[in-house]
Parts: C-alpha cells; structure tokens; sequence
C-alpha cells in the first residue's frame, strides 16, 4: 500500500514538473530524463522510470530530450544548420564558429557519416581531419549526456565510417551504449541490433546482449518494417527471437506489401525455415491483395519456394504468368536462375517454357556454356520438350561443340545425363563420360556425390547400350556396374503396400523378386515372368540379361512376358503426370527396352 501510494505520488510530482518545464532546474534532470532526486530513492519499482509519449517512442527521443531541445533557441538553430549542411567542409566549420556540446558534436558526427554514405566521400580524410578528432574529443568528454537517440545514430556513424573498434573513444561509446540499453525503446534496440549484426556478428557481446534485451521486450514489436528487418538481419543469430518474430509476422500478414513478402520468404529460405503456416498466409495475401508485381520480386518468391520446396500451386501459376511476358527483356542470369527454380519445384508452364526455350534460341551467342548447361538440366527434370525441338537442339549442339572438356566432370555428366533423358545424347557426348579416363577420376571415392555421379554414369551406360545402336563404345567395366548398390533406404507406406498385395499374387516367393537392382542403375520395385496364360512361373530357372550376375540359363518359354513393377511415388510433384519427371520417364524406357511390360503403381 505504501509502495503505491509512494508511486503515485512520484508520478504526479514528475507530471508537474513535465507540465512546467521552465520550473524544472537542469540540475534536476539527468541525461536519461530522470528527475535527480530519484536516485536517492530506495531501489523501488518506481525508482527508474523512464516515461515516453507515443509520438516519442516514434521519434526515438526521450521527454527530457524533446524539453531541453524545445527550450534552448541556440541548440535549435545549430541542429538547423547541421541538418542542411551539404558537405564535410560545411559541418567542420561550424565545429570552429560554434562552442558546441556533446550532442551537436554527435549531431554533426551523424550528418558527416550520412553525407559520406550519400556521396560516396572517402572517409579515411574525414576520420583523419583534426577537426573530427575535436568533434570525438568533445563526445567522448561529456559521453553520460548524449541523448539516447544521438548516442545510437553516433555508434551507427562511427562504424559507417570505419572508425578503429579499438580506439578508446569507440570503446567508451560502446560501453555506454551497454550500459543503457535498459533504457532504450524498442525501436532503438531493432536499429542498433541490424548494424551490430552486419559490423560485428554474432561474437559480439554487445550484440548479443540488444539481442536478450529484443528477446524479453517483444511484445513491445510493432510495424511491418521492424518485423522485416529484424527477420533478415538478425534472425539466424537467435532462434527464440525468429519464433517470436514469425508469430508477429503471422499476425501482419495481411499488411506487408509485396516487397515485405519478397524479404520474408528469402529470408526463410536462407534460414531453411519451413514455416508453412506463415507461407500459407502470405501466399493467400499476395494471391488476393498484389495484382501486379514487379520482375525482381517475382523472381525472389520462385527463389523462395523453391528453396523450401514450398508448393503452392495458385501462387506458381501466377508467378509464370507474371513472368512470361517479361522473358524476352530478361538477362541470361535471370533465365537460368528462374527456370531453375520452377524445375526444382516439378512446376511445368508450357507458355513460360516454350518463351525460355525461344529466348534461347533468339540469344544463344549472349549464352554462356554453364547457363546453356542450366537450361538443359531443367528442361530435363520435367521432360519437357520445346516445339521447336528440332532447331533448339541444333542450337545446343552447335553452341557445346568442342566446350564439353571445359566443363567440370559433375556438371559434364549432368549435361550428359539429361540429354539422355530428352534422348539427345549423341556419340561424342557418351564417348566423353564413359571413357576410362573420366571415370577413374573418382574410383575409389565414397562421398555421396562420387556415388551420385556414379549411378548417372550407369544410366548413361544404359542409355548407350539400349537407345543407341549407332554407339560402338567405350562402356563402363563390370567392377563399374556393381558399385552402384546404395545403402538401406526407408521402406515407404506405398512400397510395403505393393509388397503385401503381390505377396497373395505371386503365391510363392520364387515367382517374384522385390527390390530388384539392375545393370541399368534403375530399381524395379518388383519383378515376375507369367506365362501366355498370365499364371506366375518361377524366376530362378530363367536368365536374367538386366541382373549382373543371374541365377538361371534357360530362355523364357514362348509367350512368356517379363512384368516389372515401377513405383510412382512423389507427394510434392505439383502435376500428377509422371511423364513430367524426366528421371521416371528414363527409367521407364530404360526397363521396357530391357523387355519388360511396365506396371506404374502409384
């Protein structure tokens, strides 16, 4: 009772003194806007408030602040003069002609790093001007009385001008910062966190204390802007406070412009944060509110959800729509980076894939060989083929004629690889990859990515031996084929699906074979012979030509087919036709050539 009554008391005596600040002696009043005499008070919760108007929390100036400044004409007229200065020379002079305090010398401080970011000034002269030693002295001298909001904009100055972290001077504002980081408002500690975070990273104890300070007071985040800004500048440094802020981006969803949804999804996509609620909610937005958007920010958002493998089938649609028209206008980089992004989410426009595939043709001598390589590897990963097959192809075998021992092996076999799937790999392209030479590159090699380029490789092989009868050779070696084993994969609902229901088919487990490894590098999620009758026979007894070492030496017998079984699995393919995905497309061919009448279990 005493505590509130005391508190109560404080705040109308303080009140008073805000109402009349002429009655308020400067010896009363502290740099933080505290009344004097609180600070002999016992430590209450009263005892070191620090009250601020709204208008205040936007300006970021404290009431002591807004007071001193409204009722000292010269300091008016001085922070006028600073405010228009157009040049270093203009604020230097003034620091000659005038007398001034700790906060003019940082007011000026501020300008002159402004000034110097506008203009592009060396600021190596500006640092070393006897007169900007001054203006630091006289900050450094009277540090306690610089206004908060000028002692966060000095800090923000003095490392945009690269000033020397080891300086004593740097220090000390550094240190009075942290000592006053209490005392500052949220929208401070958003701006000083954003500089910290790209000036000093995540070692910084400094930063890393704004951080804590941003991570207790966040229900005080208000602002489209903030939100954005903190998401991207600090976000991966703290976890805890990149929930928070998703939960707050949530609740803005429907006010961010189509640039603040642009900066919100690459930063999740950068962080590899999958929040699909947040997603979902700024798809819905930018699909009923934003129209029109402009190339960068629809090339962001293909980025983005790509990135996280986000599948949002309204929101691709539009994007390719958006973007068709601008395809012609578009740099090379800008082509490759977005065909990409649509192959990476299985997304097929047929308007926006046939512009791109006629770009191409239009500017195939402004193309380098690695954004040729690009288009290729997308058009691949859908299977898609242009039209104008015909001329495209001519083009690319024209422009990759004599560059292919340029090319790194990864990419080469890539290369190589896709063209297999669009069935355009000719005679020099095989020889390349499937010479000795190449391949011996990586023998011995356990990575995922040799054993990656090795299963292509076997494709390769397989596409040579089965759809290219022209090609006399090399091939791969035996010892080649064998590696391509992979280790234990998680068995899908789909797969042990399949596997009960050809359990009462098969009748007995000599009629069939499950998890069927080939020659070919492709698996056959199961594998039987039947009859002219279409009754199962054993496989044992049989040679198997797609198998590297087969069990039997007979022959089918007249009428009897082998039935492969090949299953359809991708939950995130946004089209349901499997001829879209170049790898099954190959597979599939791979196995019918083998002589095997393919079921698709989806």
């Amino acid at each position: 009772m005493a505590v509130r009554l005391v508190r109560h008391c404080c705040w109308r005596h303080f009140g008073a003194l805000v109402s009349a600040p002429s009655a308020v002696p400067a010896s009363l009043l502290t740099p933080s806007g505290k009344v004097a005499m609180a600070r002999a008070l016992p430590q209450a919760p009263f005892a070191s408030f620090h009250i601020s108007s709204p208008s205040s929390w936007a300006d970021g100036f404290s009431v002591k602040e807004q007071v001193e400044d409204s009722r000292n004409p010269e300091h008016k007229v001085i922070g006028e003069l600073i405010e228009t200065a157009t040049s270093p020379q203009e604020l230097f002079q003034l620091s000659v002609l005038h007398t001034l305090n700790s906060n003019e010398a940082s007011l000026i401080i501020n300008q002159l790093s402004r000034l110097a970011a506008e203009k592009k000034l060396e600021t190596q002269s500006i640092l070393q001007d006897q007169r900007f030693q001054q203006l630091i002295s006289i900050t450094d001298s009277q540090i306690s009385h610089v206004w908060n909001n000028a002692l966060v904009n000095l800090l923000k100055s003095l490392y945009s001008l690269g000033m020397d972290r080891n300086r004593r001077e740097m220090q000390s504002v550094e240190q009075e910062v942290l000592w006053r980081l209490r005392r500052l408002t949220f929208r401070q500690l958003a701006s000083l966190a954003e500089v910290l975070a790209i000036k000093q990273g995540k070692e910084s104890k400094l930063l890393n204390e704004v951080i804590r300070k941003l991570e207790l007071r966040w229900t005080e985040l208000e602002g489209t802007r903030t939100v954005v800004t903190l998401m991207g500048k600090v976000g991966h440094i703290s976890p805890a406070l990149m929930d928070r802020l998703e939960d707050k981006a949530l609740e803005l969803a429907e006010q961010f412009n189509p640039d603040d949804i642009r900066k919100i999804t690459l930063t999740l996509a950068y962080q590899n944060r999958r929040c699909v609620p947040l997603l979902r909610a700024l798809s819905y937005h930018l699909i009923q509110k934003h129209p029109e958007l402009s190339l960068s920010v629809l090339m962001d958002l293909i980025f983005a959800y790509g990135k996280l493998n986000f599948h949002q089938p309204q929101v691709f649609q539009k994007i390719a729509t958006d973007l068709h028209p601008h395809v012609s206008g578009m740099t090379p980089v800008e082509v490759t980076r977005c065909i990409r992004s649509f192959a990476l989410l299985k997304w097929l426009s047929l308007p926006l894939f046939e512009a791109i595939a006629q770009y191409a043709l239009d500017n195939a001598k402004q193309l380098s060989v690695t954004h040729l390589c690009s288009i290729i590897l997308s058009f691949a990963r859908l299977n898609f083929q242009p039209s104008g097959s015909e001329d495209f192809f001519n083009m690319v075998h024209e422009e990759l004629q004599g560059q292919l021992a340029s090319l790194e092996p990864h990419l080469l076999t890539d290369l190589v690889w896709s063209l297999c799937v669009l069935q355009q790999a000719k005679a020099p392209y095989l020889h390349r990859v499937l010479a000795p030479d190449f391949h011996a590159q990586i023998q011995g090699d356990q990575s995922l990515k040799a054993h990656n380029l090795r299963l292509k490789l076997i494709h390769i092989n397989a596409a040579a031996k089965l759809e290219s009868p022209n090609y006399q050779g090399p091939f791969l070696p035996a010892e080649m084929l064998s590696a391509a084993e992979p280790a234990g994969e998680r068995v899908t609902l789909l797969q042990s699906s399949l596997r009960e229901a050809l359990t009462g088919v098969l009748g007995s487990r000599e009629n069939g074979r499950l998890d069927v490894r080939t020659l070919y590098g492709w698996q056959i999620d199961a594998e039987m012979v039947v009859n002219s009758e279409n009754k199962p026979l054993p496989l044992k007894d049989f040679v198997a030509p797609h198998l590297l070492h087969s069990e039997g030496t007979k022959p089918l017998p007249p009428g009897a087919r082998r039935v492969a079984f090949l299953r359809w699995e991708f939950p995130n393919f946004s089209n349901r036709s499997k001829d879209l995905l170049g790898r099954y497309v190959m597979a599939r061919r791979h196995v019918q050539a083998a002589g095997f009448l393919v079921v698709d279990v989806s």
